[in-house]
């Protein structure tokens, strides 16, 4: 076989250098948010998390407006009506439409428990930014005084300074006060260890060196390169403060009537337990469980997704 084997001139010519396919890219870069969202589209759990939240909102927005009863409107005729194709939800002990009601109080319970968790964000990032950058006896001062604070139990603090504030003067603004005094503090200190391992980096010594200010190292290097843990602890920051939310309501520190929330409503419908209308009591808890279902799970997902490893 070995003879038959024929040379040509043609075999010993040098290969053509083909620059434009050498360096053809085989399959399209992606970026980082990109490759976060494909990851977290194949978490099915996360997915049904991240729909949930995505339909409370669109209801919390259009669901008081869908049957034609305001959620203050009484029927004194009508009450303790059981769920029926005139009012989808029943009605309660005053003959108010709990359709009505249950969406009005995804607004404030919703409201509540994002503006909670966007206020953590902020003081939260900036406390512990602050913080870890200066270090030394800044540091130490900073993150004592944090931790007096979380020694105390969150719950206890929120009841506390509820009371504090005077009955006629409760409302949104005061419940989301009371969270948020002790509630940035677990950012702080996720900031603050994120920060501790990126103030390390050759750039962040290079902005040091070239004179940039705390302020503006932190709102360029140091905030971008943890928004991943951020996100996740927002997410999970959320639900947190809708239970609190509902825990305050319902032992009637909350949301003054007649003013609807998921706490309020769960409260209300005590009365109606004894009479057997448990589906008073079944509906703000269906709607606070399946709220804290979604954001828990959707955070889990976007967690997983944020880490590539």
């Amino acid at each position: 076989m070995a003879n038959d084997l024929k040379f040509t001139e043609e075999m010993f010519l040098p290969a053509e250098d083909n620059f434009k396919e050498a360096e053809k890219i085989s399959r399209p870069t992606t970026s980082y948010w990109s490759g976060v969202w494909r990851r977290l589209k194949a978490n099915k759990l996360a997915l049904i998390g991240l729909i949930i939240i995505a339909l409370l909102i669109i209801m919390a927005i259009i669901g008081p407006h869908l049957n034609g009863y305001k959620y203050d409107e009484m029927h004194l005729d009508q009450k303790n009506l059981k769920p029926s194709a005139e009012h989808w939800f029943g009605t309660d002990t005053l003959g108010r439409d709990l359709f009505t009601r249950a969406w009005s109080g995804a607004r404030i319970s919703l409201f509540i428990g994002l503006a909670a968790a966007v206020i953590d964000f902020i003081i939260g990032v900036i406390y512990g930014g602050i913080s870890a950058l200066r270090g030394g006896k800044t540091d130490n001062i900073m993150m004592r005084i944090a931790e007096v604070l979380y020694a105390i139990p969150y719950l206890l603090m929120v009841i506390l300074i509820m009371v504090v504030f005077p009955e006629e003067g409760r409302g949104m603004f005061s419940i989301i006060v009371a969270m948020t005094i002790t509630g940035w503090i677990q950012m702080a200190r996720l900031v603050r260890g994120q920060v501790l391992q990126l103030k390390e980096f050759e750039y962040v010594h290079a902005s040091q060196l070239a004179g940039g200010k705390t302020s503006w190292i932190l709102r360029k290097h140091m905030i971008p390169n943890t928004m991943g843990p951020i996100l996740v602890n927002i997410t999970l920051t959320v639900p947190t403060a809708i239970f609190g939310e509902a825990t305050l309501s319902f032992l009637g520190l909350g949301i003054p009537a007649p003013q609807a929330s998921w706490g309020t409503l769960a409260s209300d419908a005590l009365q109606s337990i004894l009479i057997g209308n448990f589906y008073q009591l079944l509906i703000p808890a269906i709607l606070i469980s399946l709220t804290m279902f979604a954001f828990n799970v959707f955070g889990d997902g976007l967690r997983d997704a944020l880490d590539p490893r």
